[in-house]
């Protein structure tokens, strides 16, 4: 697998223009693929993870192409087709999700898998909650895990329960398919909703085509009318801060003056908390209703507590910044990260543990000792974007030359991440 090795850097400087929200443009496609007539869609993300969604809605039927680089022109199916093969979802969690209960609206049998680490991702909550409405479903393993094997025939309704605690993705999945279902769904979280902004987006995204679901405040009960047709929508996709917060938080720890472009103030995107978390820590921050802007640290940045229960996707980065930091931090809200890519939470205590941090884990936490000095040696990525991208990001403020092995992984979710650090002054050799 390539390799990156990157040295000790001062400062970095420039602007920079964040990439397109991987989670709206999977959603984006997913509802234009299921609406009667024609979608544009634009600005759209072109990372790993999205190109499987737009193979598998292509798969079902959906008729999408590619104008110039990042606009797609989307003429959905109203009714799902029977997949004339496999459908390979990549390492993609948000795909196998979603697609596993629209595959449910065709009239054949779909089998979906994905590569060795999405095929170790958890799938039975949602297996259980479609077979409670008519879907006959079941992990090939009778393990849980993909493949997975689902019967078409449509979703006949009625009421279901899923657990908020795993991932919001199985709650999001029934609500893009159960519009179509014979009957009204009432749809039941049991346990907190973790990672909300997510579901927030998924009906931002199911409003502009037309769809009706009605829920309680706390996100615990939606009722999802049937017979529902998609409409037709245009959409032009916003800046992603996941992948922003890697960068925003480089310039913190190497104390620079960073702007990124393309990141709307007012947004659904619950990983915008990365901007209250580096003014906490101490960065200043200014934020435009479209950039945000890093303008150095004044003294060291500070220890604090911080929950990202509904923003786990930070935790990686924000266990980077609680190692330059001054105090102790304690980050909770990890459990899930057991779940992802890698088991997340022993990748990130690996990692950078190696190059000196002091990291604990107890149950649903991470505790990160006060500032330590990082030193560079050989890490492995684990094949996990998130963690190739931290690792990457703390090798910026440790002392001599950190190597990172299979950095490729973080075209996943952010194709020009080196790219972008170079250009800021980042010190990335290789790859």
């Amino acid at each position: 697998m390539p390799n990156l090795a990157v040295k000790k850097t001062e400062k970095l400087e420039g602007t920079i223009k964040a990439p397109p929200s991987k989670a709206y443009t999977h959603r984006a496609i997913i509802a234009a693929s299921l609406s009667n007539g024609q979608s544009i869609i634009k600005s759209t993300s072109n990372c790993y993870d999205t190109l499987a969604t737009i193979e598998a809605c292509s798969m079902l039927g959906a008729k999408i192409k590619r104008k110039k680089h990042d606009t797609l022109i989307i003429n959905g199916v109203t009714k799902p087709q029977t997949p004339k093969d496999i459908i390979d979802c990549g390492g993609s969690g948000s795909t196998i999700r979603f697609i596993s209960s629209i595959c449910a609206l065709a009239d054949g049998i779909s089998v979906l898998t994905g590569n060795k680490s999405l095929r170790k991702r958890p799938m039975q909550p949602l297996l259980d909650a479609l077979n409670k409405l008519g879907v006959r479903c079941a992990s090939t393993k009778n393990d849980g895990t993909p493949p997975i094997i689902v019967f078409g025939g449509g979703i006949k309704g009625g009421e279901t329960s899923l657990v908020g605690d795993v991932s919001s993705q199985f709650v999001s999945s029934l609500l893009f398919s159960t519009p179509k279902a014979k009957n009204e769904t009432r749809i039941n979280v049991t346990r907190r909703l973790e990672s909300k902004p997510y579901v927030m987006m998924t009906l931002e995204v199911l409003r502009k085509h037309n769809i009706k679901v009605t829920y309680l405040p706390n996100y615990d009960r939606f009722l999802v009318s049937c017979k529902q047709e998609y409409n037709p929508a245009n959409h032009s996709v916003e800046g992603d801060y996941s992948s922003a917060a890697f960068i925003l938080a480089a310039a913190a720890i190497t104390k620079s003056h960073v702007k990124i472009t393309n990141l709307r103030k007012e947004t659904l995107q619950g990983d915008r908390i990365i901007v209250d978390i580096l003014r906490k820590m101490g960065a200043t921050v200014n934020v435009s209703e479209n950039h945000v802007e890093v303008m150095g640290v004044q003294g060291d940045l500070i220890g604090l507590d911080i929950d990202l229960r509904d923003a786990p996707d930070l935790i990686p980065i924000c266990a980077v910044l609680a190692c330059f930091a001054h105090g102790e931090t304690t980050i909770m809200g990890v459990g899930r990260l057991r779940f992802k890519e890698s088991d997340r939470i022993t990748s990130v205590i690996s990692e950078l543990t190696k190059m000196g941090g002091k990291i604990v884990a107890d149950e649903d936490s991470l505790i990160i000792e006060a500032k330590t000095t990082l030193r560079g040696t050989e890490i492995y990525s684990h094949k996990d974007h998130r963690i190739a991208m931290a690792c990457t990001i703390a090798a910026l403020g440790a002392e001599g030359e950190t190597v990172i092995h299979g950095i490729n992984c973080v075209k996943k979710s952010y194709p020009n991440f080196l790219d972008d650090l170079r250009f800021l002054g980042g010190k990335a050799l290789g790859w």
